[in-house]
């Protein structure tokens, strides 16, 4: 028994709604509806097509996941963004190009219109993931395909920029290069040869571990427990005792060996004390081998107060009516 129009419009509406507007004509055969029902709603112009068996629901107007969800749509089952368009979902890389990138095992599949279509053999479910309701590639498997089609300073930015964000898992990336070893166009070389100037892999505690080795550190020495993983002045700090305007920054080898890191971590911490804040930057083997000395400096820093700010006294000259202004100082 077919669905009745109100009933069917109403269950393409709700599949729309979970799409970012958009539908593909299998998902509409499959909910109930007949080709001749789908073909209908197109000439009234309630299915309005963006590529061949894909449509937006009542209006064109869709934001940027339902354009990269259409491609998607458009390839096929299996098929997920890929690529520069999978990086750019993911924040480690702008892209401005019309075209949308998409990786699908489908042997055959060509590209069309608006779409860049690459075949892959392996593309498992280490490979791919979800976001904001969009089947993409991970952002290992994203690095690994990005290395074959962006120079090298963009696959640098990408990494960098990765690792800001606190999403670059090297267990993963390294996965992904040994699933995708062999492959024509793979990129290895040039993601091998990024990653040996960018982080040392698996040399130390990940962020996480460090994290959690500071907290016990805190604990064990009976330290008061600091705000963490907050913004101050713009800039995310590991810890924060706002009172004593002290900030701790932990520097993992794999996060902060390279000269980019070096320069940002600077740049990060004269902002801070410009700001007027006292910065105080540990290691894994500050909090490993010498934790009683670390938190005997921690403490030390705590108990002494922060830089006091006051203004000068205010002079008048012979015959001026009109007050200097007040400078301030640090003492």
């Amino acid at each position: 028994m077919q669905p009745s129009a109100p009933h069917s419009n109403q269950v393409v509406a709700a599949l729309a709604a979970r799409q970012h507007g958009v539908v593909g004509r299998r998902q509409l055969l499959a909910i109930g509806l007949t080709p001749a029902m789908v073909d209908g709603r197109v000439a009234r112009g309630w299915l309005i097509p963006l590529h061949r068996g894909v449509y937006a629901v009542g209006h064109r107007h869709l934001r940027r996941e339902g354009h990269l969800l259409a491609a998607v749509l458009a390839v096929g089952p299996g098929t997920v963004l890929s690529h520069r368009s999978a990086a750019a979902l993911h924040g480690i890389r702008p892209s401005t190009r019309p075209a949308v990138d998409v990786a699908t095992p489908r042997q055959g599949r060509r590209g069309r219109p608006g779409i860049d279509v690459h075949v892959t053999t392996v593309l498992g479910r280490g490979d791919v993931t979800v976001v904001d309701g969009v089947p993409v590639t991970t952002v290992a498997r994203t690095l690994v395909d990005l290395a074959s089609v962006v120079p090298a300073d963009h696959l640098a930015k990408a990494l960098d920029t990765a690792e800001r964000l606190r999403i670059l898992d090297l267990r993963s990336l390294r996965a992904a290069l040994r699933r995708t070893r062999g492959r024509r166009g793979g990129g290895h070389a040039a993601l091998a040869a990024a990653l040996a100037e960018h982080v040392a892999l698996g040399t130390t505690l990940t962020r996480s571990e460090l994290e959690a080795r500071f907290g016990r550190l805190v604990r064990d020495h009976a330290l008061p427990q600091p705000r963490t993983n907050v913004h101050v002045e713009g800039i995310e700090v590991d810890a924060l005792w706002p009172e004593q305007r002290l900030v701790v920054e932990l520097d993992g080898w794999r996060y902060h060996r390279t000269e980019r890191a070096f320069e940002r971590d600077r740049e990060r911490s004269n902002l801070l004390v410009v700001a007027g804040y006292r910065v105080a930057r540990f290691t894994h083997d500050d909090l490993v081998r010498r934790s009683d000395r670390t938190a005997q400096i921690i403490g030390d820093l705590l108990d002494t107060p922060p830089a006091v700010v006051e203004e000068e006294p205010r002079f008048e000259r012979p015959g001026d009516a009109q007050t200097s202004r007040a400078h301030s100082h640090v003492r």
